[in-house]
């Protein structure tokens, strides 16, 4: 349960920064799949790594485990269906969203 919880937080803080995983990945000197592997619950970062990624994310480890800042799983889905549309569909979408 806890590693669901810090893979989906790793991946809502890098949604957040508005960066690729593959990006992310590269700028953290890892391989270009590394984010991804851990996004998708495959492995775990060393602690190392981690301070890494928090430092490339601009926030302190306690900060990262900040679940209080966690939307719910509803909202996430929508965001990252959200950013898997086309430029149309998006500016759609979010024209949708400030007409409400």
């Amino acid at each position: 349960m806890l590693e669901d919880q810090f893979c989906e937080r790793l991946a809502q803080l890098r949604l957040k920064k508005g960066v690729s995983a593959r990006d992310m990945s590269l700028t953290l000197g890892q391989s270009e799949s590394y984010i991804n592997r851990i996004e998708s619950k495959k492995m775990l970062p060393s602690m190392s790594v981690f301070f890494y990624i928090c430092d490339y994310l601009g926030i302190t480890p306690k900060d990262f485990f900040d679940l209080n800042d966690l939307p719910d799983l509803e909202e996430s889905a929508a965001f990252k269906k959200l950013q898997s549309l086309d430029d149309e569909k998006r500016k759609h979408i979010i024209a949708v969203i400030y007409d409400l």
